[in-house]
């Protein structure tokens, strides 16, 4: 997604890009096309609530993100370990923060209830400035840090973190509603994996045997995505979202009806940090709760101003500390 690469050097070598960074890109970008068209399906009522959010398509999502930022601590090293070139570095920074924006922008109209404050724009964009103080690091003291950043929301997640305007960091009590959500913490840790790995590689002279590694014919497409990765990322999605928006309107799907859609949403959400007890118990109170308050229309709307947003947060408080006194923890 980021194309630090396209003007990189190797640290051992005066040769041009590296052709086999290009082409990991661009078969991550294939991957994560593949992931969007799924949570489309999803979104449209074609695939079941809750999907691409569970299981192995949790697995996937998590798959490509790491491969996307490794590859821009990766590309860091390689445009700016000797000297960071400070046009190329903030015309693609001003690009990248830009585009970050204007998502963030677009899905705050298009679904407020989830729509992308910290996505994986925004996260490279922070990483491509953090990462700069460790591009002259032994590579091993950046694997220790990026260990510990990866591990870290296993152990300081706290309430101080809870406030909207610390969503980024990533150690909230609990995560926020986003269609796609990649905070400071545990993301950076592979951007920093990428540095550290990219600085042992050239340390290595890894980067100079690579540089004379063709990937053949067939990866073309593939190395020409890479090389124009922002715009690759950007432009599917709405032509994708679109095409099945088009195809709905000639085969609509069969959806579920709102109860049963918010129940099986709510409990694939729910299955990622939860067992199934515990989640059909806080589920269920859930929706018992916006039944009262006449809150489920708004849900499904994404009519949700920021009162509303605040009550929802406070009913999934109360139904936590509830389900938490009557449903056992897996392994009880």
């Amino acid at each position: 997604m980021t194309d630090h690469a396209n003007d990189a050097r190797p640290a051992s070598t005066r040769s041009g890009r590296l052709e086999i960074i290009d082409v990991s890109r661009g078969l991550a970008l294939v991957a994560m096309a593949i992931y969007h068209f799924a949570w489309d399906l999803e979104f449209f009522g074609y695939a079941e609530p809750g999907m691409t959010a569970v299981g192995g398509w949790k697995i996937f999502a998590r798959c490509i993100a790491s491969s996307f930022l490794f590859l821009v601590g990766v590309s860091l090293v390689l445009a700016h370990a000797k000297r960071l070139r400070t046009g190329p570095y903030l015309k693609r920074l001003a690009m990248v923060a830009g585009a970050a924006a204007l998502i963030s922008l677009v899905t705050w109209f298009a679904v407020p209830g989830g729509f992308i404050f910290f996505g994986i724009l925004h996260q490279i964009a922070l990483a491509s400035v953090l990462g700069l103080a460790f591009l002259r690091l032994p590579w091993l003291v950046t694997a220790l840090v990026a260990a510990a950043v990866i591990a870290a929301p296993h152990f300081l997640r706290s309430a101080l973190f809870d406030h909207p305007l610390l969503w980024w960091v990533g150690l909230s009590s609990s995560n926020p509603p986003s269609n796609d959500y990649v905070p400071l913490f545990p993301w950076f840790g592979a951007v920093l994996a990428g540095i550290s790995a990219a600085g042992l590689a050239a340390r290595k002279g890894l980067f100079e045997r690579l540089s004379r590694f063709e990937t053949g014919r067939f990866s073309r497409p593939l190395a020409f995505a890479g090389r124009h990765s922002l715009a690759v990322y950007l432009i599917p999605q709405p032509v994708l979202i679109a095409a099945v928006a088009l195809f709905s309107l000639v085969a609509p799907a069969q959806w579920a009806t709102p109860k049963g859609q918010f129940l099986s949403s709510c409990q694939a959400s729910c299955e990622q940090s939860r067992n199934g007890a515990f989640c059909s118990v806080y589920c269920g109170c859930v929706l018992d709760r916006l039944e009262q308050e006449n809150m489920l229309d708004a849900v499904f709307s994404g009519a949700q101003d920021e009162t509303t947003r605040a009550r929802l947060n406070e009913i999934a408080g109360l139904c936590t500390a509830s389900t938490e006194l009557g449903a056992p923890e897996e392994g009880e």
